[in-house]
């Protein structure tokens, strides 16, 4: 057993971390060897504009879980890669739509493919072992139940007890 695996839940965000990292690289290496520049990072708002002609900057943000400011930083990014445009929403002045230009499209018609390999592959691994066929179910259980559990509420009780009020 190895140091992450001995210690629990006190390293339960290092192994997430790694494994994150270890799968990103992996994937990432997938798309250098196909010739795609494509960075797996960028995959959400891909998937999303896949799937919508165009979404305002606050719905990738909701739809993706995280901060508009990093969901902005990263539509920057791609703005400046020549992949996606914003336009000033008709609507509402202050929205700015994300769609992809043509170059982005483009790059979408190229990764399709590599996404079906990836799934493809995916299930193949998961189909060696029952335990990783449980994999995502249970980190679906563990983001629900650590949304509604406030870890950091339940350790601070428990270093700073309130002592029983004596009747």
């Amino acid at each position: 057993m190895n140091l992450y695996q001995s210690l629990g839940y006190l390293v339960l965000g290092s192994r997430l971390r790694r494994m994150s990292e270890t799968f990103l690289a992996e994937i990432n290496r997938i798309y250098q060897n196909e010739g795609i520049e494509f960075d797996a990072s960028w995959f959400p708002v891909f998937y999303l504009l896949s799937k919508n002609d165009s979404l305002s900057i606050k719905e990738l943000s909701e739809q993706t879980e995280v901060s508009h400011p990093a969901a902005s930083q990263l539509i920057t990014n791609l703005k400046n890669r020549k992949l996606v445009e914003t336009t000033v929403c008709a609507d509402d002045g202050r929205r700015q739509l994300v769609q992809f230009t043509d170059k982005g499209r483009e790059l979408l018609k190229q990764i399709l493919p590599v996404w079906d390999a990836i799934s493809a592959s995916m299930n193949e691994l998961e189909a060696t072992d029952i335990k990783i066929a449980e994999i995502l179910p249970a980190i679906s259980a563990l983001e629900n139940s650590f949304r509604a559990y406030n870890l950091s509420g339940k350790v601070g009780e428990k270093l700073n007890p309130i002592p029983n009020e004596k009747l």
